[in-house]
């Protein structure tokens, strides 16, 4: 209390509502965000949904194709904006996925299935 019995008042401004402080806060980290990071992200968040649909318990072939499809896609476009080791790891992410989609698909098949497309 002040010494004449009034409350002391603050002397910073009041606080900004929540939603004011929220689209600062927003519009801030905007700003310092690039679309690279975006999109390796993206990458990142895709391969391990796609390595989710290929395990055994949560197996979904459609949704690991698609998966496989988008991060062949998204990482030609990455280009020259990820380091050249961390292309190089992707890429081996995606073979090895590749693989392990092909495998799935054969256990899928079953073991009387006919080898190879059947052009042969």
């Amino acid at each position: 209390m002040a010494e004449n019995g009034e409350p002391q008042e603050e002397q910073n401004p009041p606080p900004p509502s929540n939603d004011e402080e929220l689209l600062r806060k927003v519009e801030e980290q905007l700003r310092d965000l690039k679309v690279s990071d975006v999109l390796l992200q993206t990458v990142y968040t895709t391969s391990s949904l796609g390595w989710h649909k290929l395990s055994s318990t949560d197996r979904d072939l459609e949704q690991a194709k698609l998966s496989i499809e988008a991060l062949r896609a998204l990482l030609p476009v990455l280009g020259e904006a990820i380091p050249a080791e961390v292309k190089r790891d992707l890429d081996q992410m995606i073979a090895n996925m590749q693989l392990a989609y092909a495998s799935a698909v054969g256990e899928a098949a079953g073991p009387d299935a006919p080898e190879g497309d059947g052009d042969s």
